[in-house]
C-alpha cells in the first residue's frame, strides 16, 4: 500500500507540470492596450494571406504573453519554412514535437524541413528496446500519459477492492491477475509521462542556426578543426559550463566544441 500511495503522490506534480508546459495556465492579459493585442485568429489570417512576417510577430507575441502549445510552435515553424528559413522552421517544429510527439502533422513537417538541410545524418544503431521505447513514448503527449496513468491506477484500486472483499475464490484470483496487469500498465504510463516531462524541462538539445560551423577539438578557436556542420543540424549539449563554448554530440556519435552563439536551445 505504501508503494501505491507513493505512486499517487508522485503523479500529482506530473499532471500539474504537464498542464503548465502546454501553456494552459499562463494566461496574461494586457488591460492597458487591449486594442493592440493580436489574436490567434488574426495570426492565422495573416498566414493564410501570405503575410508570414506579420503572422510570426503575432504568434511570438501570443507565445510570450499567453503561453505556448504544440500547435502554436508548429504554426511558427510553418511560417519560417514558407520564408525558406529552414533552421528556424526546424527549431520550432522540434519544440512542437517535444510538447506533442504524437501529432502526425508535426512529425511530417519536421521531416519535410529536414530534407532541406545540407547535412544528412547517419544515426548510430540503437538497441531494439531503445527504439521500441522511443516509438511507444511518442504515442501520447505528457498529458495523455499522465491521464492514462490515473485511469490505469484507478482500475488497479478497483480490482484490489474486489480482491479484498470478494469471497469467491475464482473472482479473487481473476482480480489479482488483472490488478497486477493494470498496475504494471500504470507504472509504465507513469514512466512515459515523467520521461516526457523531463525532456521538456531539461532542454539539452539545440539547433545550429549559423550557415556553417567548424566543430573544434577544444573550446577555443585555436583548437583542431574536426568537421563542419550546417544550419538546421540538431545537436545534443554535453557540456555548457564554459562561458562562450559548448560541447556537443551529433546523432552519429561525433563530438566536439562550438561557440554558444551559433545555436539555439530547443
Amino acid at each position: 500500500m505504501k508503494k501505491i500511495f507513493a505512486l499517487i503522490m508522485a503523479l500529482i506534480p506530473v499532471l500539474a507540470i504537464a498542464q503548465d508546459d502546454n501553456g494552459m495556465t499562463r494566461l496574461v492579459a494586457d488591460s492597458t492596450n487591449t486594442a493592440a493585442v493580436p489574436t490567434l485568429a488574426q495570426a492565422d489570417s495573416a498566414y493564410i494571406q501570405g503575410d508570414y512576417l506579420t503572422a510570426i510577430s503575432m504568434y511570438e507575441w501570443i507565445a510570450d504573453n499567453q503561453g505556448v502549445n504544440a500547435t502554436l510552435y508548429m504554426n511558427l515553424g510553418n511560417c519560417w519554412l514558407k520564408r525558406d528559413e529552414v533552421a528556424k522552421a526546424i527549431l520550432y517544429y522540434e519544440r512542437a514535437y517535444l510538447m506533442d510527439p504524437s501529432d502526425p502533422d508535426i512529425r511530417f513537417n519536421l521531416e519535410l524541413a529536414r530534407t532541406k538541410t545540407v547535412d544528412k545524418v547517419n544515426t548510430v544503431n540503437q538497441l531494439f528496446i531503445v527504439v521500441w521505447f522511443k516509438k511507444l513514448l511518442a504515442v501520447l503527449d505528457v498529458n495523455g500519459w499522465a491521464v492514462l496513468t490515473v485511469i490505469m491506477f484507478a482500475v488497479t484500486i478497483l480490482l484490489a477492492g474486489v480482491l479484498l472483499f470478494s469471497k469467491k475464490t475464482g473472482l479473487r484470483k481473476l482480480s489479482f491477475s488483472f490488478s497486477v496487469f493494470f498496475l504494471l500498465l500504470s507504472i509504465l504510463s507513469f514512466i512515459f509521462a515523467t520521461t516526457q516531462m523531463r525532456n521538456i524541462r531539461e532542454r539539452d538539445t539545440a539547433i545550429i542556426m549559423s550557415p556553417s560551423v567548424t566543430v573544434k577539438s577544444t573550446p577555443t578557436s585555436a583548437g583542431t578543426d574536426l568537421f563542419i556542420i550546417h544550419e538546421g543540424h540538431k545537436v545534443r549539449i554535453l557540456d555548457s559550463s564554459m562561458k562562450e563554448w559548448v560541447e556537443i554530440r551529433l546523432e552519429d556519435g561525433n563530438t566536439g566544441w562550438v561557440p554558444v552563439n551559433v545555436m539555439e536551445i530547443i
